[in-house]
């Protein structure tokens, strides 16, 4: 037999052993097939965008620092009509001259009804008959966080009505601007949405926003509308500096009874400020753009996600670690977290 017609056979018999495995295994092929099918055809429906910016208005509430700031200048520079709420005047002032003169500030307290009520008249005068297109509900407030017990009834009252109640107040005054432009509403939550990792309001405001955004969506897609969830991991913000939220854990712990303190131990809040601080550190992320290009996404994508996880902890950590037994989420607090002096095994 010469070397071709060897080859020949050789080659019959790698073929047809391929084809006996392709045949034995033909079930899995074709779910990948179908996966890779189903990728590639959300990557390019995900890649959709509308047009016509300059002809949309976006109402963007929190713009003084962080996410909101941010995301104004960016849909900003892309020729969106933006108006930015802000709640200091040198906040809107900064803001303004780091713009071009079609972005129009206006001083916002989401706690205040009254504030809400003159922010739609403004808003409703600049968009006229083509309504609002975008809501991003992006105000909020961290402090007080820590443990549950040191909390009193004003300390959740105080998150709550920011991050929960102002969110509903403003969404529902801002609706009937929305239904004429069948536009967006966009809603800042966040990973302890879904875990609730620290005692005080936060996580209940955020788990709050998950439940109003999945009930507003079902209602208002009957109308256009589309409601977005973002939901980001830790980034360095100033509503997650830690300054802030040591000074504030300082305050909280100088108040308790003694016999309380007693409890946890006498080095229990430095501890807790050491602990905390090194797992904070440990994940901030310092790039919020991965937050606003979510929200920017949300805004101008044909077919907007419904959530978004942003930043590579939530993504691949915290949104996971959601799905698991309560358990392994206790596991991993009890990880990052000490105990206290009077701690009982169970």
């Amino acid at each position: 037999m010469n070397r071709d017609c060897f080859l020949g056979v050789k080659l019959s018999i790698y073929f047809f052993f391929l084809l006996q495995v392709l045949l034995s295994h033909l079930a899995l092929i074709c779910v990948l097939l179908l996966a890779c099918f189903a990728s590639v055809r959300w990557y390019i429906r995900d890649s959709y965008r509308i047009g016509g910016f300059s002809q949309k208005h976006v109402f963007i509430t929190g713009c003084d620092s962080g996410f909101g700031n941010l995301l104004a200048r960016q849909l900003d520079r892309k020729g969106f009509r933006v108006i930015a709420g802000c709640l200091t005047e040198k906040g809107a002032a900064d803001l303004a001259a780091a713009t071009t003169p079609r972005l129009k500030t206006l001083l916002l307290n989401v706690t205040d009804t009254a504030s809400i009520r003159s922010a739609v008249e403004f808003v409703s005068t600049e968009v006229g008959e083509r309504g609002l297109w975008g809501l991003v509900n992006n105000a909020g407030r961290s402090v007080p966080i820590g443990p549950t017990e040191w909390m009193q009834l004003e300390d959740f009252t105080k998150v709550l009505d920011v991050n929960l109640i102002g969110v509903i107040d403003v969404t529902l005054q801002f609706l009937p601007l929305l239904k004429k432009a069948k536009g967006r509403v966009v809603n800042m939550a966040s990973i302890l949405g879904r875990l609730s990792l620290i005692g005080g309001g936060y996580c209940l405001s955020k788990w709050g926003v998950e439940a109003f955004s999945d009930s507003l969506r079902r209602d208002m897609q009957h109308f256009g509308i589309k409601v977005s969830i973002i939901e980001p991991g830790f980034f360095k913000t100033g509503i997650t500096s830690l300054d802030l939220i040591n000074a504030d854990l300082k305050r909280l712990w100088g108040r308790l009874p003694q016999d309380v303190k007693d409890t946890y131990g006498a080095t229990y809040l430095d501890d807790y400020i050491r602990m905390q601080g090194f797992s904070m550190n440990l994940l901030y992320c310092p790039d919020i753009s991965k937050v606003t290009w979510c929200m920017e996404h949300a805004l101008t994508a044909q077919y907007p996600r419904t959530r978004y996880g942003a930043g590579w902890d939530a993504k691949f950590f915290w949104i996971p670690l959601s799905y698991l037994p309560s358990f392994v989420s206790d596991f991993i607090v009890n990880v990052l977290l000490p105990s206290p002096k009077d701690k009982i095994n169970c």
